[in-house]
């Protein structure tokens, strides 16, 4: 500010009329150049610095509020996150605890129709081998009964003569004789 009064003081030195011409002290001409570029600026541009440095202040406030806002969301996003993977462990826990009881329900029902159907073939082959013994005892006994007969027919055809034949004859007679009174 002191240098702006400065150089208006300086002006007062001039001589009017002079008009526009080439200074070849270049101090005096930087000085000179540079307090009215300041002065300008300061003039003209006060306001507006002011209202850029404003409108770059809000807008950087805007932008924090904005990453707040969405920090804000994230936390809640990650928190629902964390959320939704404890219940989706302790769900596949409880589905792992839940396939291992049925596994181990399976594998003791398995257990149990192998041991049924094991009984129930072991009774099937104790009938089957009962009923294989009665068929063969009765064949051995029809197969006996038919060689007995056999050989009491051939014994019987061998003593059979005349004189036997009469006797037995005879016998029946006296038999029928008897069952008739």
């Amino acid at each position: 500010m002191e240098v702006s009064i400065t150089m208006l003081l300086n002006f007062t030195h001039f001589p009017l009329g002079e008009g526009f011409g080439i200074n070849g002290n270049l101090l005096d001409t930087n000085i000179f150049n540079l307090a009215v570029v300041v002065g300008v600026l300061v003039y003209f541009g006060g306001d507006v610095l002011s209202s850029l440095l404003t409108n770059r202040k809000e807008l950087i406030l805007k932008s924090l509020n904005d990453a707040e806002v969405r920090f804000q969301e994230a936390t809640e996003k990650l928190a629902a996150a964390k959320k939704q993977l404890a219940e989706a462990t302790g769900k596949a826990e409880e589905i792992r605890a839940q396939g291992l009881v049925t596994a181990e329900q399976g594998t003791t029902n398995l257990l149990e129709r192998a041991k049924e159907d094991i009984k129930r073939l072991e009774e099937a082959k104790q009938a089957t081998i009962r009923f294989e013994e009665e068929k063969a005892v009765s064949q051995v006994c029809e197969r006996v009964s038919r060689l007995a007969l056999e050989q009491a027919i051939n014994k019987v055809k061998k003593r059979l003569d005349s004189n036997l034949q009469k006797r037995i004859i005879d016998l029946n007679i006296a038999l029928l004789d008897t069952i008739s009174k």
